[in-house]
């Protein structure tokens, strides 16, 4: 299906930015910190996620404070996070796995969404709308990437689930759209950031 212009433009940051971390944490504080040295190490698009306390002022303030960041939310699994994060004003929307009550709200307003899936079938309809998220990656590595791509040639796919800094650029080179780094983004992104500048 043909993109909107608002949905192409967030799909070219994405493929811009190659890396798009998943930031995680505890609490709302964590996840700012974490955001804050990401940004600092020249990412502008990233994602903070639905299992973070204060999720919602989280989003708002970052699109206040930065409203030049491309700040989108993870593990969105039903309607209402939906609702929820594009009041906050978060850019785009990442489920883990496919959410057909999502996708409604998320065309209403405009908005990419990020559907998850693991099969070809999956894949193949999520990206369509965009972007897919190839999770969990790691469960068929760098040959089921390539074996997709083979069926699938120009599915723009965000590979996610156990891509590291030491990786990534291994799955971009695979033919991943897009690589997610969650729990290895920690203190590493000056140094993925080098790694991917190089």
């Amino acid at each position: 299906m043909p993109l909107t212009p608002a949905v192409r433009s967030t799909v070219d940051h994405l493929r811009q930015a190659r890396a798009v971390p998943t930031v995680r944490a505890a609490d709302a504080d964590a996840a700012d910190a974490l955001a804050r040295e990401l940004l600092r190490a020249g990412f502008a698009t990233f994602e903070f996620t639905a299992t973070t306390p204060g999720w919602e002022e989280l989003v708002a303030s970052w699109r206040r404070e930065f409203p030049r960041a491309v700040v989108g939310l993870g593990t969105v699994t039903s309607s209402e996070i939906a609702e929820r994060t594009l009041a906050a004003g978060a850019a785009f929307l990442v489920s883990p796995f496919q959410v057909p009550d999502v996708r409604p709200v998320a065309d209403d307003a405009d908005r990419l969404l990020v559907e998850g899936g693991l099969t070809p079938s999956e894949l193949r309809a999520a990206a369509e709308r965009g972007v897919a998220k190839l999770f969990p990656a790691h469960v068929g590595g760098l040959a089921y990437l390539r074996s997709l791509l083979a069926v699938l040639p120009g599915a723009r796919s965000m590979a996610t689930g156990g891509i590291t800094v030491d990786n990534a650029a291994d799955w971009l080179a695979a033919g991943a759209f897009s690589v997610s780094i969650g729990s290895d983004i920690a203190g590493n992104a000056p140094r993925l950031r080098a790694l991917l500048d190089g």
